[in-house]
């Protein structure tokens, strides 16, 4: 007797250790042959009719015209990634199709990141990797400020636009560099909490962990400024020129959570009038359609990397691991190591 099967879309091959996880006698798998090239919008429109269950990435669009093309049958969607803002949510909520994602699994991997972004941006990485080794040597050629606290700067202040996970894991990377302040923003649905505050600095050995009421002194105080907060719309420019005026001529900017956080012309028109020393970022607005003429990629004050908050071999493994278990256990009615609450 045949056993019969269901169709699933994978919008690219999750490797030689993750892609057997789908081999089941009830699954018909679909999947975009190349690891590193995306799949075309043409290529998953053709083969998502039918599919009970539909594997993404981040640059993979699933809104409604995708959803009504997949039809009745669908019933999940899992993407591989922390961010959802690619899918309509409310199409698939509307026709009762579960969706998972990947949190947690890359806290570590973005942290590190935000660390060595922030370094970079300070020491002038991309600035000075474009005119050495053609120079002559001065006493304060190539010279920014330093991360770590130090004989004229002994007090060292992290402001984090956001307080999760990462923003957490980012804060305990900057300990032995002996920051001894940490001001951070807050959603403002949920009151402060002095006590979780007092916790966070002891744990940490901290002078003070403090929730800060408006983002004008988290601006003005803060030696580093990371931008770890989800991409709500609310939140669309959230640092523009207004806050990046207030920041400190020495000040570092880190953005490694959403490219539509920060307004791009912005901080572009902040580094080169010298507003605040330096940007390191992972996203940009707009991305992948981020050429050469980009303003921040033409800045050389900022390190700019391309979207590499995850991408370790061991975060990546994790990720795809659960994006295909999230797709099993929503088909076959278990509990989904993470579901987007709908």
């Amino acid at each position: 007797m045949t056993t019969p099967t269901v169709k699933i879309v994978v919008s690219r091959n999750l490797g030689p250790e993750v892609m057997p996880l789908l081999d089941r006698p009830d699954f018909e798998v679909i999947s975009c042959p190349s690891q590193t090239e995306a799949c075309s919008r043409k290529w998953l429109s053709e083969n998502v009719v039918g599919a009970v269950g539909l594997i993404v990435v981040l640059t993979d669009k699933v809104d409604a015209e995708l959803i009504e093309t997949a039809g009745p049958s669908l019933r999940v969607v899992s993407t591989m990634s922390v961010g959802y803002e690619h899918i309509d949510v409310q199409q698939l909520s509307q026709r009762g199709i579960k969706l998972g994602y990947t949190p947690d699994i890359l806290t570590e991997a973005v942290a590190d990141l935000s660390i060595m972004l922030a370094l970079m941006a300070g020491r002038n990485a991309r600035q000075t990797a474009t005119i050495w080794p053609q120079y002559a040597w001065s006493p304060f050629l190539f010279c920014g400020p330093q991360l770590s606290a130090n004989w004229v700067y002994p007090t060292r202040t992290a402001g984090f636009l956001g307080f999760g996970r990462i923003a957490q894991a980012t804060l305990a990377r900057l300990i032995p560099f002996g920051f001894t302040h940490c001001l951070y923003s807050g959603n403002p649905t949920s009151p402060p909490d002095p006590a979780r505050d007092a916790t966070v600095a002891a744990k940490y050995g901290l002078q003070s962990v403090r929730r800060v009421a408006g983002l004008d002194e988290l601006a003005r105080e803060s030696d580093v400024v990371f931008v770890l907060a989800p991409g709500d719309p609310s939140l669309y420019h959230v640092v523009d020129e207004a806050f990046l005026k207030q920041m400190k001529r020495t000040a570092v900017l880190v953005n490694t959570s959403r490219g539509t956080l920060v307004d791009s012309d912005a901080l572009a028109k902040a580094l080169r009038e010298g507003w605040i020393w330096g940007a390191g970022i992972d996203v940009v607005e707009g991305e992948p359609n981020v050429t050469a003429d980009h303003p921040l990629v033409k800045e050389p004050r900022c390190a700019i990397v391309p979207h590499i908050g995850s991408a370790t071999t061991e975060t990546r493994l994790g990720m795809a691991t659960m994006a295909v278990n999230n797709l099993i256990a929503g088909l076959l009615g278990g509990e989904m190591p993470a579901q987007v609450k709908m």
